[in-house]
C-alpha cells in the first residue's frame, strides 16, 4: 500500500526542516505522497517539488491559511492550489505583513506582563520565513525566559493566555473562497481544536470540501466522530502529523500516514472545483 502526510511545515513557515530535509525524511518513513502547507505562505512548494524529483516523493503543492471566528483562531488548509497564482500571492503578502504586526503586539504583550523578549531574536530564528507563535516560542526558549517550548506556548503565548493575540484580519469564508479560487480543495485543519463542531456546517455552505479527520492529538473515537460528520456532509477526509521539525520534537514526518486512496480522492475532486 502507499501511504501520505498531508501536513507537513518546512522553515518558510515554522518549521525548521529544509524542503529537501522533508522530502529525505518523507522518503525514509516510507512515504509516497506529502503536502507542504506551510502558514500563509507557498514559498516551500517550488524547492519541495523540484527536492522530490530524485527522491520518488509526491508533493501535492498546498497552504495552510489562518484565519478568525468569533474570537478564535482558524486553520483552513488548501490542497492542490495554484501555487503560482497571482492574486494568491498578493493576498499572501498582506498575510505576511499582518503576522508581522502580530509578532511585535505579543512581545508587546509580554512586556506588559513583565517577560521581556527582544524581536530580533524573533526574526533571526524565524529568517525568511512566516513568523508566527512557534518563532516567539523558540524567541522565549533562546533568552531562557521559559524552559520548554510547552511553558511558553501553556504559559504566555498559547490560547487565552495573557499574552495571546488574534489579530489575523482574515475570516474562514475569505480563507475557503481564496483556496477555491486558487484552483484548490479548502479543508478544515485539526478540528478538534476549535472545540465547536457546530461551525462546521457553516463552513461547508461557505465552500468547505474536507476535515482533517487524522492527526495526533485526534484519538480513535475523535477520529470516528470526524469520519462520521465527513459522511454526513459529503465531505472529503485528510490526515497528517503536522510534523516543524525539532521546533516539535515529538512530532515525526509520518507519524500520520493515510492511505493513498484518500489524496486519489482529493485530486478527483480538484477536476470538479
Amino acid at each position: 500500500m502507499k501511504f501520505a502526510d498531508l501536513h507537513l511545515h518546512t522553515v518558510f513557515s515554522d518549521g525548521t526542516y529544509t524542503p529537501e530535509e522533508l522530502i529525505s525524511g518523507a522518503r525514509k518513513c516510507g512515504l509516497s505522497a506529502i503536502a507542504v502547507v506551510d502558514h500563509d505562505t507557498v514559498e516551500g512548494v517550488g524547492p519541495s517539488i523540484e527536492a522530490s524529483k530524485s527522491k520518488a516523493v509526491e508533493v501535492l503543492p498546498g497552504i495552510e491559511l489562518s484565519a478568525e471566528f468569533e474570537g478564535s483562531e482558524v486553520h483552513i488548509l488548501g490542497y492542490l492550489i495554484d501555487y503560482q497564482n497571482g492574486a494568491l500571492i498578493k493576498r499572501l503578502k498582506c498575510l505576511k505583513k499582518n503576522r508581522i504586526e502580530r509578532t511585535y503586539k505579543i512581545i508587546e504583550k509580554l512586556k506588559e506582563i513583565g517577560v521581556s523578549l527582544n524581536p530580533d531574536t524573533v526574526f533571526e530564528i524565524a529568517k525568511n520565513g512566516t513568523v508566527g507563535r512557534l518563532h516567539v516560542a523558540r524567541a522565549l526558549l533562546k533568552e531562557k525566559r521559559v524552559s520548554s517550548i510547552f511553558e511558553a506556548f501553556q504559559k504566555y503565548i498559547g490560547d487565552k493566555s495573557p499574552a495571546y493575540v488574534l489579530g489575523f484580519k482574515f475570516s474562514p469564508n475569505e480563507a475557503i473562497k481564496l483556496i477555491r479560487e486558487s484552483g484548490g480543495i479548502p479543508v478544515l485543519a485539526h478540528p478538534s481544536v476549535l472545540k465547536n463542531d457546530d461551525v462546521i456546517p457553516a463552513f461547508v455552505k461557505c465552500g468547505l470540501m474536507g476535515l482533517e479527520a487524522y492527526y495526533p492529538e485526534h484519538s480513535q473515537s475523535v477520529v470516528n466522530f470526524y469520519l462520521g460528520l465527513a459522511k454526513k456532509y459529503n465531505l472529503l477526509v485528510t490526515g497528517g502529523s503536522d510534523c516543524h521539525g525539532s521546533a516539535k520534537p515529538e512530532i515525526k514526518i509520518g507519524s500520520i500516514k493515510i492511505t493513498y486512496e484518500l489524496v486519489e480522492r482529493l485530486k478527483e475532486a480538484k477536476d470538479k472545483v
